[in-house]
C-alpha cells in the first residue's frame, strides 16, 4: 500500500492550537451496525471500555430535538449593525439561494429560440403570445403587454411571475366571487377581480411599461411536467434524471431552481426586446409568485425593484415544492433573501394570512436596513389586514404607484386603475395553436424530464469548464461551503464537561463532552494520550463508528491507533451527530419530515426536510469543527504544536475529505480512506451520505481533487494512516 508524506501547512499556526488538561475524563461511544447502515446501542456487557454509562448524562443536543419546518418555525432577519457588513451579507444570501436552485455556478445559457406572434389589439395596449426555451426544448410560455403608442424611447419593464392561482395565467375567479370582492372595496371592476394576473399587466402596459407574464411550471401553457411531485425512484441507466429523485436531488435540480432559471432566461428575453430599457426592469408577484419575484430580485441584479405581494414574512415559508430546495432557508429566511435586494428598492404587501407577522417580525429590520444603507425612501410595505391572501385592486395600487416612481415613469398620481376587455383564452390567450403545437410525445412527461435534467447536467459541466483552474476551485469550494453551512469562525466558544477518565498502561484515555452553547449542540468526544514522550502532535480520527473505531473488541485501542500512541502522538476522536450517544431515537441516524401530515405525495419531497436542516453528512462536519476549535482554544496545559486527521470509512472518509476543505489550514495533514465511496450510489434521501447538490460539482473526485491541493493522502486502511502522516 502506498504511504504518502503529506505537506505542512501554516505552522505559524502551532502556538495558537491547545489541547485539554489532565483532569478530562472517560466518556461514551456505542458500536455500529455497518450492515444496517444505522448506529445501535451495544449490550451493558461489553467489553469495549469506553461504553456509555446508563447512570451518565445524555447529551443535551438541540439536533436531538424537533426538525424545523416550513410552517412551524420562525424566521427572523439576521441583521447586521454597520452598512460595510451588509454586502458580504447578501452575497451570502445570493450563493445560499443560487447553491439551493441548483444554479451555482449558473449554467452555460443555450439560445432562447423566442417566438412571439399573434399580436391582440385593444383600445390602448396590445397582447402577444411569447414562446421561448430556457433549456434546449423546454418552453416557458406567456403575454407579452405592450403600450400600443409608438416608442419614442426604451420603455421600462415588469416581469409578473404569478403562484398557483387556479389556471394560472388564464386564472378567472367567477362572477360570484368578485361582486363580494367589490362589495368589500377589495376590487373595483368585475374584469379585473376575475383575471386579476391580466388586470396588473394591462395596467402596467397603461402606464407604458412592457409587461411580460409568463407561466409557472405545470400551470397554463406550461405542460411539459408536473407541478409538484412526490419522491421518486430513479432506474439506474436511463440518461438523465427524474426531478424529485434522489439522483436529481444530488445534482441540485429541482422544481424551486427550474423557476428560477426560468425567471432568469425571461429577464434574458426582456434584454433582446429593442423597445426594453435593461436598466428599468421590476418584478412583481403575488403568494408563489412573489416566492419567484424575491427570489429572482435576490440572485440577479438586473432587476431595478421587487414588489413581491403577500409571501415576505418570518412566519410560513412557503408551501410548494417550487418554493423550497435543500439548503435555501438554513441560516436564513424570506425575511432576509428579500432584503438581498437592497439598496435596490423593495415593496411588500402583507394580508390577513402568515404575512401579517411582518407588521412586528420584519418589517422593522427591513426598515433599519434601508435606513443604514442611507435609502430609507426604497424600501415600502403596506398592511391591509382586512383582506385574506390576495393580490386585489387596492394592493396593486400600491404596486403601480410603487413602479411609477422607481422606474422612473413620470406619471401623476394617484394611478387609477381602468377596466379592461380579458384576454380569450383559446383565441387570444394560449400560446398552443395548428402553427405552434403543444408538445406531445418525447416532448412531455418523464421522457423530456431526463432529457431536461441531461441538459441541466451538461450546462453546468460546460460552465465549470470554460473557468479557469483558479476560478473553478474557488466556485467548488464556495459551494461546498455553503452546503455544510458554517465557517470554523461561526462555531463560537466550546467548553468541556468531563465524564470519566481510566489508565490504559502507557496510555491515559479521557472523555466526556463537547459544549458548543452558541448552536446548542454537545458531541461526545475522546482521547487517548501516551503517559510519556508525547510529540506534541495530535491526530483527530474519524471512524463510521465513532468513538468505538478507535478500539477492537476487548476495549484496547486497535493496532493503528496503539501505534500512534507508541510513537508519541495523542489521539482524538468524536461521535459525530448520528452516531454513538447522538443517534437518537428509532435506529435511524437520518429523520425525515413532511409539510403537513404527508397526506399528499409531493408533501414527502427532500425539500421540506433539507430545506430547514443540514444534511447528515453537513452537521458531522459541524462535530470536527467543534472538536478543532476545542483543542485550538482550550486553555490546558500543554500546548499541541500540530493537528491532523485520519478519517477511514464510508461516511467518516467522505465527511473528512469535507471537513478538510472546510477547516484548511487548522489541519496540518490528512489521511484518508473513503473505501470506495460514490455519491452517486446514495439512492434514497435517509441515507447517511445524502449531501444534496455535491454532483454538481463532481462529487468525490471534485472532493479528492480539493484535498490534494492541500496534500491529503489516500490511504489504504487504518494502518497506512501511520506511514501517510510520518514522524
Amino acid at each position: 500500500m502506498n504511504h504518502l508524506i503529506i505537506a505542512m501547512l501554516n505552522i505559524h499556526r502551532k502556538a495558537n492550537l491547545f489541547i485539554l488538561g489532565i483532569a478530562l475524563i472517560r466518556g461514551a461511544t456505542v458500536l455500529s451496525s455497518a450492515a444496517a447502515e444505522r448506529v445501535v446501542v451495544p449490550p451493558p456487557n461489553t467489553t469495549a471500555g469506553i461504553q456509555w454509562d446508563a447512570a451518565e448524562p445524555k447529551p443535551d443536543d438541540r439536533r436531538l430535538g424537533k426538525l424545523r419546518t416550513t410552517d412551524d418555525s420562525t424566521f427572523p432577519m439576521r441583521p447586521v449593525t454597520r452598512a460595510e457588513a451588509w454586502p458580504a451579507r447578501r452575497d451570502d444570501i445570493r450563493t445560499r439561494v443560487l447553491v439551493a436552485a441548483g444554479l451555482h455556478p449558473l449554467p452555460k445559457r443555450s439560445p432562447l429560440n423566442a417566438i412571439v406572434y399573434g399580436q391582440v389589439e385593444r383600445d390602448d395596449y396590445t397582447v402577444e403570445r411569447v414562446i421561448f426555451e430556457s433549456f434546449p426544448g423546454h418552453f416557458v410560455t406567456g403575454s407579452l403587454y405592450r403600450p400600443k403608442s409608438p416608442a419614442t424611447s426604451r420603455r421600462p419593464a415588469v416581469l409578473n411571475p404569478y403562484g398557483h392561482w387556479k389556471g394560472g395565467r388564464f386564472h378567472d375567479r367567477g362572477a360570484e366571487g368578485v361582486r363580494q370582492e367589490i362589495a368589500a372595496g377589495a376590487e373595483r371592476f368585475e374584469s379585473g377581480g376575475r383575471h386579476l394576473i391580466q388586470a396588473r399587466c394591462v395596467q402596467l402596459a397603461r402606464m407604458g411599461c412592457v409587461a411580460l407574464v409568463y407561466d409557472m411550471e405545470g400551470f397554463a401553457d406550461s405542460v411539459q411536467l408536473e407541478h409538484a411531485a412526490g419522491p421518486r425512484r430513479d432506474d439506474a441507466g436511463k440518461p438523465g434524471y427524474l426531478l424529485f429523485s434522489p439522483q436529481a436531488e444530488l445534482h441540485g435540480q429541482t422544481m424551486f431552481g427550474l423557476q428560477t432559471w426560468n425567471s432568469i432566461r425571461a429577464l434574458d428575453f426582456l434584454g433582446t426586446l429593442n423597445d426594453v430599457d435593461p436598466r428599468r426592469i421590476g418584478v412583481t408577484g403575488a403568494s408563489g409568485g412573489g416566492t419567484q419575484a424575491m427570489i429572482l430580485g435576490a440572485v440577479d441584479d438586473r432587476i431595478a425593484a421587487a414588489f413581491p405581494a403577500v409571501m415576505v414574512s418570518a412566519a410560513a415559508q412557503g408551501g410548494c415544492t417550487c418554493e423550497n430546495a435543500p439548503y435555501l432557508r438554513i441560516n436564513q429566511g424570506n425575511i432576509d433573501i428579500a432584503a438581498a435586494l437592497a439598496p435596490r428598492p423593495l415593496g411588500l404587501i402583507c394580508a390577513n394570512d402568515w404575512t401579517k407577522a411582518l407588521e412586528s417580525k420584519g418589517h422593522p429590520d427591513l426598515k433599519a436596513l434601508y435606513t443604514l444603507l442611507q435609502h430609507p425612501g426604497d424600501y415600502e410595505a403596506h398592511f391591509h389586514l382586512q383582506f385574506p391572501h390576495n393580490y386585489n385592486a387596492v394592493n396593486r395600487q400600491h404596486m403601480y404607484s410603487f413602479m411609477n416612481r422607481h422606474l422612473k415613469l413620470g406619471l401623476p398620481e394617484p394611478i387609477v386603475e381602468r377596466d379592461y376587455v380579458p384576454l380569450d383564452v383559446a383565441t387570444e390567450a394560449s400560446v398552443w395553436t395548428e402553427k405552434h403545437p403543444k408538445p406531445e410525445g418525447e416532448g412531455r412527461g418523464e421522457p423530456h424530464e431526463r432529457k431536461l435534467t441531461a441538459d441541466w447536467t451538461r450546462a453546468t459541466e460546460a460552465a465549470l469548464q470554460a473557468m479557469s483552474a483558479e476560478a473553478r476551485h474557488g466556485v467548488i469550494v464556495e459551494g461546498v461551503t455553503t452546503m455544510v453551512g458554517r465557517l470554523p469562525a461561526e462555531v463560537g466558544p466550546v467548553k468541556w464537561s468531563p465524564l470519566r477518565a481510566s489508565d490504559g498502561g502507557n496510555y491515559r484515555v479521557t472523555a466526556g463532552m463537547l459544549n458548543v452553547a452558541h448552536h446548542g449542540e454537545q458531541p461526545p468526544a475522546l482521547f487517548i494520550y501516551p503517559k510519556q514522550k508525547w510529540n506534541r502532535q495530535l491526530v483527530i480520527w474519524l471512524a463510521d463508528a465513532g468513538q468505538a473505531g478507535l478500539f477492537g473488541g476487548d476495549g484496547k485501542p486497535i493496532p493503528a491507533v496503539a501505534a500512534l500512541v507508541n510513537r508519541g502522538y495523542g489521539v482524538a476522536s468524536v461521535d459525530m451527530f448520528g452516531q454513538g450517544a447522538l443517534a437518537g431515537g428509532g435506529g435511524k441516524a437520518v429523520r425525515l419530515v413532511t409539510r403537513g401530515k404527508g397526506n399528499e405525495p409531493y408533501q414527502q419531497a427532500a425539500c421540506y426536510t433539507f430545506g430547514y436542516n443540514p444534511p447528515l453528512a453537513a452537521q458531522r462536519v459541524h462535530d470536527v469543527m467543534s472538536l478543532v476549535e476545542y483543542l485550538r482554544r482550550s486553555e490546558g496545559d500543554r500546548p499541541a504544536e500540530r493537528i491532523h486527521l485520519v478519517a477511514i470509512g464510508k461516511e467518516a472518509g467522505p465527511v473528512g475529505l469535507i471537513a478538510r476543505i472546510v477547516l484548511g489550514d487548522l489541519i496540518d495533514q490528512a489521511a484518508i480512506d473513503a473505501q470506495g465511496f460514490r455519491f452517486d450510489a446514495v439512492d434514497r434521501f435517509d441515507h447517511p451520505m445524502f449531501l444534496p447538490g455535491i454532483l454538481r460539482y463532481g462529487g468525490m473526485d471534485a472532493l479528492w481533487a480539493l484535498n490534494r491541493k492541500r496534500g491529503a493522502a489516500n490511504i489504504d486502511g487504518a494502518n497506512a494512516a501511520l506511514g501517510a502522516l510520518g514522524n
